[in-house]
Protein backbone atom coordinates (compact mmCIF):
# COMPACT_ATOMS: atom_id res chain seq x y z
CA UNK A 1 0.00 0.00 0.00
CA UNK A 2 1.10 3.91 -0.72
CA UNK A 3 1.99 5.73 2.11
CA UNK A 4 2.68 9.62 1.97
CA UNK A 5 4.04 11.44 5.37
CA UNK A 6 4.16 15.46 4.98
CA UNK A 7 4.93 17.59 7.79
CA UNK A 8 2.77 20.48 8.62
CA UNK A 9 4.92 23.59 9.92
CA UNK A 10 3.21 26.22 12.70
CA UNK A 11 5.10 29.69 12.89
CA UNK A 12 3.46 30.97 16.00
CA UNK A 13 4.54 33.61 18.42
CA UNK A 14 6.10 32.12 21.13
CA UNK A 15 7.40 28.96 19.11
CA UNK A 16 7.69 26.96 16.35
CA UNK A 17 5.85 23.53 16.34
CA UNK A 18 6.07 20.71 13.03
CA UNK A 19 4.09 17.27 12.67
CA UNK A 20 5.30 14.74 10.49
CA UNK A 21 2.02 12.53 9.42
CA UNK A 22 2.46 9.14 7.67
CA UNK A 23 -0.88 8.75 5.63
CA UNK A 24 -2.04 5.59 3.80
CA UNK A 25 -3.50 4.44 0.99
CA UNK A 26 -6.68 6.79 0.33
CA UNK A 27 -4.99 9.40 2.68
CA UNK A 28 -7.18 11.33 4.93
CA UNK A 29 -10.17 10.15 3.97
CA UNK A 30 -8.81 6.21 3.51
CA UNK A 31 -9.88 3.72 6.23
CA UNK A 32 -6.45 3.88 8.09
CA UNK A 33 -5.44 6.04 10.52
CA UNK A 34 -2.75 8.41 9.90
CA UNK A 35 0.00 7.98 12.33
CA UNK A 36 2.18 10.83 14.24
CA UNK A 37 5.31 9.75 13.35
CA UNK A 38 7.00 12.91 14.63
CA UNK A 39 6.74 16.06 16.21
CA UNK A 40 9.08 18.98 17.57
CA UNK A 41 8.77 22.65 18.87
CA UNK A 42 11.02 25.43 19.65
CA UNK A 43 10.66 28.26 21.31
CA UNK A 44 10.79 31.83 19.52
CA UNK A 45 12.27 35.03 21.55
CA UNK A 46 10.23 38.00 22.19
CA UNK A 47 9.61 40.21 19.18
CA UNK A 48 10.36 37.48 16.73
CA UNK A 49 6.89 36.92 15.44
CA UNK A 50 4.13 39.96 15.81
CA UNK A 51 0.55 39.33 15.46
CA UNK A 52 0.59 36.16 13.80
CA UNK A 53 3.62 37.29 11.19
CA UNK A 54 7.35 37.17 11.04
CA UNK A 55 8.85 40.19 12.32
CA UNK A 56 12.50 38.84 12.54
CA UNK A 57 13.52 36.43 10.44
CA UNK A 58 16.73 35.65 11.37
CA UNK A 59 15.32 34.68 14.54
CA UNK A 60 12.52 32.50 13.30
CA UNK A 61 14.96 30.60 10.15
CA UNK A 62 17.30 29.45 13.34
CA UNK A 63 14.51 28.23 15.09
CA UNK A 64 13.56 26.05 12.77
CA UNK A 65 16.53 24.89 11.81
CA UNK A 66 17.44 24.07 15.33
CA UNK A 67 13.82 22.03 14.91
CA UNK A 68 14.27 20.14 12.27
CA UNK A 69 17.81 19.09 13.96
CA UNK A 70 16.30 17.96 17.11
CA UNK A 71 12.98 16.47 15.83
CA UNK A 72 14.90 14.43 12.66
CA UNK A 73 11.86 15.17 10.08
CA UNK A 74 13.06 13.21 7.21
CA UNK A 75 11.83 15.90 4.76
CA UNK A 76 12.11 19.63 3.74
CA UNK A 77 9.32 20.08 1.82
CA UNK A 78 6.81 21.37 4.25
CA UNK A 79 3.14 23.11 4.69
CA UNK A 80 2.83 26.53 6.43
CA UNK A 81 -0.30 28.38 7.55
CA UNK A 82 -1.04 32.28 7.44
CA UNK A 83 -3.77 33.50 10.14
CA UNK A 84 -3.60 37.39 11.29
CA UNK A 85 -5.73 40.65 10.85
CA UNK A 86 -4.45 40.85 7.58
CA UNK A 87 -6.24 37.94 6.32
CA UNK A 88 -9.54 38.94 4.80
CA UNK A 89 -12.57 35.34 4.96
CA UNK A 90 -15.85 36.02 3.29
CA UNK A 91 -19.10 34.40 2.20
CA UNK A 92 -19.19 34.41 -1.80
CA UNK A 93 -21.40 33.00 -4.25
CA UNK A 94 -19.95 32.54 -7.41
CA UNK A 95 -21.34 31.21 -11.18
CA UNK A 96 -20.45 27.69 -11.22
CA UNK A 97 -17.51 26.88 -13.23
CA UNK A 98 -14.45 24.30 -12.78
CA UNK A 99 -12.48 25.07 -9.39
CA UNK A 100 -9.64 25.68 -10.75
CA UNK A 101 -11.32 28.07 -13.72
CA UNK A 102 -13.35 30.02 -10.26
CA UNK A 103 -9.69 31.11 -8.67
CA UNK A 104 -8.23 31.88 -11.98
CA UNK A 105 -11.38 34.14 -12.04
CA UNK A 106 -11.06 35.88 -8.86
CA UNK A 107 -8.91 38.90 -9.01
CA UNK A 108 -11.82 40.14 -12.01
CA UNK A 109 -14.79 39.36 -9.58
CA UNK A 110 -14.03 40.17 -6.11
CA UNK A 111 -11.96 43.46 -5.98
CA UNK A 112 -14.51 45.05 -4.89
CA UNK A 113 -15.08 42.84 -1.45
CA UNK A 114 -11.24 43.75 -0.23
CA UNK A 115 -9.92 46.17 1.66
CA UNK A 116 -7.00 45.80 -0.38
CA UNK A 117 -5.70 45.92 -4.55
CA UNK A 118 -6.10 42.64 -5.78
CA UNK A 119 -2.59 42.45 -7.19
CA UNK A 120 -1.41 42.57 -3.60
CA UNK A 121 -3.70 39.97 -2.27
CA UNK A 122 -3.20 36.39 -2.67
CA UNK A 123 -6.56 34.76 -3.10
CA UNK A 124 -8.20 31.47 -2.73
CA UNK A 125 -11.76 29.98 -2.51
CA UNK A 126 -12.66 27.13 -0.68
CA UNK A 127 -16.37 25.70 -1.97
CA UNK A 128 -19.07 24.33 0.63
CA UNK A 129 -21.93 23.88 -1.43
CA UNK A 130 -24.09 24.59 -4.53
CA UNK A 131 -27.09 26.60 -5.11
CA UNK A 132 -29.37 27.80 -7.86
CA UNK A 133 -30.06 31.88 -8.54
CA UNK A 134 -32.05 33.77 -11.34
CA UNK A 135 -28.95 33.39 -13.72
CA UNK A 136 -28.42 29.59 -12.67
CA UNK A 137 -26.19 26.82 -10.94
CA UNK A 138 -24.14 29.00 -8.37
CA UNK A 139 -20.94 27.71 -6.45
CA UNK A 140 -21.50 28.84 -2.55
CA UNK A 141 -18.19 29.55 -0.22
CA UNK A 142 -15.35 31.18 1.31
CA UNK A 143 -13.26 33.55 -0.39
CA UNK A 144 -9.56 34.20 1.34
CA UNK A 145 -7.66 37.21 0.89
CA UNK A 146 -3.99 37.61 2.52
CA UNK A 147 -2.24 40.42 2.49
CA UNK A 148 1.41 39.30 0.02
CA UNK A 149 3.64 40.86 2.34
CA UNK A 150 2.68 38.87 5.19
CA UNK A 151 2.67 35.40 3.49
CA UNK A 152 6.06 36.11 1.61
CA UNK A 153 7.81 36.71 5.17
CA UNK A 154 6.75 33.55 6.25
CA UNK A 155 7.96 31.81 3.66
CA UNK A 156 11.43 33.49 3.01
CA UNK A 157 11.96 32.25 6.79
CA UNK A 158 11.20 28.88 5.72
CA UNK A 159 13.45 28.86 2.93
CA UNK A 160 16.29 30.51 4.49
CA UNK A 161 16.26 27.52 7.17
CA UNK A 162 16.81 25.13 3.86
CA UNK A 163 13.13 23.80 3.48
CA UNK A 164 10.62 24.19 1.25
CA UNK A 165 7.10 25.73 1.14
CA UNK A 166 4.88 23.27 -0.84
CA UNK A 167 1.43 24.90 0.62
CA UNK A 168 0.21 27.41 2.13
CA UNK A 169 -2.95 27.24 3.69
CA UNK A 170 -5.24 29.18 6.35
CA UNK A 171 -4.65 28.38 9.88
CA UNK A 172 -8.38 27.87 10.25
CA UNK A 173 -9.23 25.04 7.50
CA UNK A 174 -5.72 23.26 9.24
CA UNK A 175 -7.30 23.55 12.93
CA UNK A 176 -10.77 22.35 11.56
CA UNK A 177 -8.96 19.23 9.57
CA UNK A 178 -7.28 18.43 12.92
CA UNK A 179 -10.18 18.84 15.44
CA UNK A 180 -13.50 17.94 13.52
CA UNK A 181 -13.08 14.61 12.83
CA UNK A 182 -14.61 11.68 14.63
CA UNK A 183 -17.90 12.31 16.62
CA UNK A 184 -17.15 16.56 15.94
CA UNK A 185 -17.39 16.08 12.40
CA UNK A 186 -21.52 15.48 13.04
CA UNK A 187 -21.66 18.23 15.07
CA UNK A 188 -21.88 22.05 14.58
CA UNK A 189 -18.77 23.23 16.64
CA UNK A 190 -17.20 26.84 17.20
CA UNK A 191 -13.57 26.12 16.75
CA UNK A 192 -11.85 28.52 19.16
CA UNK A 193 -7.96 28.75 18.91
CA UNK A 194 -6.33 31.43 21.17
CA UNK A 195 -2.38 32.07 20.52
CA UNK A 196 -0.63 34.60 21.68
CA UNK A 197 -1.71 37.52 20.39
CA UNK A 198 -4.51 36.50 17.91
CA UNK A 199 -7.35 34.08 18.32
CA UNK A 200 -8.81 31.92 15.34
CA UNK A 201 -12.81 31.53 15.24
CA UNK A 202 -13.93 29.15 13.18
CA UNK A 203 -17.70 27.78 12.95
CA UNK A 204 -17.93 24.47 11.26
CA UNK A 205 -21.11 21.92 10.29
CA UNK A 206 -20.63 18.75 9.96
CA UNK A 207 -16.94 19.03 8.84
CA UNK A 208 -17.49 21.84 6.75
CA UNK A 209 -16.35 25.21 7.36
CA UNK A 210 -19.20 28.25 7.62
CA UNK A 211 -17.33 31.14 9.00
CA UNK A 212 -14.32 32.50 9.98
CA UNK A 213 -13.02 35.23 12.04
CA UNK A 214 -9.89 36.66 13.63
CA UNK A 215 -9.64 38.49 16.55
CA UNK A 216 -6.86 40.79 17.48
CA UNK A 217 -6.78 39.25 21.26
CA UNK A 218 -4.09 36.83 22.62
CA UNK A 219 -3.13 35.22 26.02
CA UNK A 220 0.44 37.05 26.00
CA UNK A 221 -2.29 40.25 26.14
CA UNK A 222 -2.70 39.21 29.67
CA UNK A 223 0.97 38.57 30.29
CA UNK A 224 1.52 41.80 29.28
CA UNK A 225 -0.68 43.51 31.57
CA UNK A 226 0.02 41.72 34.47
CA UNK A 227 4.08 42.42 33.84
CA UNK A 228 3.43 46.09 33.17
CA UNK A 229 1.03 46.26 37.02
CA UNK A 230 3.06 43.97 38.89
CA UNK A 231 6.26 45.39 37.44
CA UNK A 232 8.03 41.90 36.65
CA UNK A 233 9.75 39.95 33.93
CA UNK A 234 7.17 38.15 31.28
CA UNK A 235 8.86 34.81 32.42
CA UNK A 236 7.44 35.55 36.14
CA UNK A 237 3.82 37.24 34.72
CA UNK A 238 3.09 33.77 32.47
CA UNK A 239 3.97 31.57 35.86
CA UNK A 240 1.84 33.88 37.58
CA UNK A 241 -1.17 34.08 35.01
CA UNK A 242 -1.39 30.08 35.18
CA UNK A 243 -1.43 30.40 38.93
CA UNK A 244 -4.30 33.15 39.27
CA UNK A 245 -6.55 31.40 36.66
CA UNK A 246 -9.75 32.95 36.00
CA UNK A 247 -12.86 32.75 38.82
CA UNK A 248 -10.24 31.91 41.72
CA UNK A 249 -9.59 33.32 44.75
CA UNK A 250 -6.29 34.86 45.62
CA UNK A 251 -4.50 36.38 48.93
CA UNK A 252 -4.87 40.56 48.92
CA UNK A 253 -0.62 40.67 47.44
CA UNK A 254 -2.32 39.23 43.93
CA UNK A 255 -5.59 41.11 43.95
CA UNK A 256 -4.36 43.73 41.61
CA UNK A 257 -2.97 40.96 39.44
CA UNK A 258 -6.07 39.04 39.15
CA UNK A 259 -7.80 42.02 38.46
CA UNK A 260 -5.98 42.49 35.94
CA UNK A 261 -6.17 39.03 34.31
CA UNK A 262 -10.03 39.27 34.46
CA UNK A 263 -10.04 42.71 32.87
CA UNK A 264 -8.29 41.22 29.77
CA UNK A 265 -10.09 37.86 29.89
CA UNK A 266 -13.55 39.58 30.33
CA UNK A 267 -12.36 41.38 26.50
CA UNK A 268 -11.52 38.28 24.73
CA UNK A 269 -14.51 36.09 25.76
CA UNK A 270 -16.82 38.64 25.16
CA UNK A 271 -15.15 38.65 21.29
CA UNK A 272 -15.27 35.54 21.09
CA UNK A 273 -19.35 35.71 22.29
CA UNK A 274 -20.13 38.40 20.06
CA UNK A 275 -18.82 36.63 17.27
CA UNK A 276 -21.14 33.66 18.00
CA UNK A 277 -23.52 36.01 18.61
CA UNK A 278 -23.24 37.16 14.76
CA UNK A 279 -22.80 34.43 13.35
CA UNK A 280 -25.92 33.05 14.97
CA UNK A 281 -28.21 36.30 13.82
CA UNK A 282 -27.09 36.00 10.31
CA UNK A 283 -28.09 32.27 10.43
CA UNK A 284 -31.10 31.96 11.59
CA UNK A 285 -31.51 28.19 12.66
CA UNK A 286 -28.08 27.05 12.93
CA UNK A 287 -26.98 26.51 17.04
CA UNK A 288 -23.56 26.05 17.56
CA UNK A 289 -23.57 22.85 19.57
CA UNK A 290 -19.76 22.87 21.49
CA UNK A 291 -17.01 24.87 21.72
CA UNK A 292 -13.77 23.65 21.19
CA UNK A 293 -10.75 25.37 22.54
CA UNK A 294 -6.80 25.04 21.26
CA UNK A 295 -3.69 26.89 21.53
CA UNK A 296 -1.84 27.70 24.35
CA UNK A 297 -3.91 30.16 25.74
CA UNK A 298 -6.50 27.60 25.92
CA UNK A 299 -4.79 26.38 29.12
CA UNK A 300 -5.51 29.06 31.38
CA UNK A 301 -7.13 27.53 34.45
CA UNK A 302 -11.02 28.78 34.57
CA UNK A 303 -11.09 29.86 31.32
CA UNK A 304 -12.98 27.04 30.02
CA UNK A 305 -15.98 27.11 32.75
CA UNK A 306 -15.93 31.20 32.12
CA UNK A 307 -16.23 31.56 27.92
CA UNK A 308 -18.60 28.45 28.70
CA UNK A 309 -20.85 30.26 31.05
CA UNK A 310 -20.76 33.60 29.32
CA UNK A 311 -22.32 31.99 25.80
CA UNK A 312 -24.22 29.03 27.42
CA UNK A 313 -22.81 26.10 25.44
CA UNK A 314 -20.24 23.38 26.70
CA UNK A 315 -16.59 24.26 26.24
CA UNK A 316 -14.02 21.41 25.81
CA UNK A 317 -10.02 20.85 25.11
CA UNK A 318 -9.29 19.95 21.46
CA UNK A 319 -7.54 17.08 20.66
CA UNK A 320 -5.76 16.15 17.31
CA UNK A 321 -4.43 12.88 18.81
CA UNK A 322 -7.48 11.23 19.55
CA UNK A 323 -8.49 10.22 15.89
CA UNK A 324 -4.75 9.04 15.18
CA UNK A 325 -2.33 6.74 15.83
CA UNK A 326 1.38 8.20 17.50
CA UNK A 327 4.18 6.44 16.89
CA UNK A 328 6.98 5.64 18.92
CA UNK A 329 9.52 7.73 17.11
CA UNK A 330 7.31 10.75 18.22
CA UNK A 331 7.33 9.19 21.63
CA UNK A 332 4.09 7.91 22.17
CA UNK A 333 1.01 9.27 23.09
CA UNK A 334 1.50 9.77 26.64
CA UNK A 335 4.27 11.61 25.93
CA UNK A 336 2.35 14.96 24.88
CA UNK A 337 -0.62 13.94 27.68
CA UNK A 338 -1.74 17.30 28.65
CA UNK A 339 -0.17 19.48 25.49
CA UNK A 340 -2.35 18.23 22.70
CA UNK A 341 -4.53 21.22 22.10
CA UNK A 342 -1.32 22.77 20.90
CA UNK A 343 -0.50 20.48 18.16
CA UNK A 344 -3.95 21.22 16.45
CA UNK A 345 -2.42 23.32 13.86
CA UNK A 346 1.08 21.93 12.59
CA UNK A 347 -1.54 18.44 12.71
CA UNK A 348 -3.83 20.24 10.59
CA UNK A 349 -1.12 21.48 8.09
CA UNK A 350 -0.31 18.33 7.46
CA UNK A 351 -3.97 16.48 6.90
CA UNK A 352 -4.03 19.75 4.31
CA UNK A 353 -2.19 18.75 1.75
CA UNK A 354 -2.41 15.10 1.95
CA UNK A 355 -6.38 15.51 1.58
Amino acid sequence: MAKTRVIGLDIGTTAVRAAQLEFGAGGPGGKTAPTLVRFGEVALPLGAVRDGEVADQAAVTQAIKQLWATAKFESKDVVIGVGNQRVVVRDLSLPYMPLAQLRSSLPFQVQELLPMAADEALLDFYPTGEGQNEQGRIVNGLLVAAVRDTVTANVMAVESAGLRATMVDLNAFALLRSIARGELAQRTAALVDIGARVTDVTIVANGVPQFVRTLPNGGQDATDTIARGMNISGLEAEALKRQIGVGFAVSPELQEASDALATVTRNLVEAVRNTFVYYATNNPGASIDVVVLTGGGSHLPGLGQYLSSASRLPVTLGDPLSTISVARTAGGREAFAGRESLMALPVGLAYGVAA
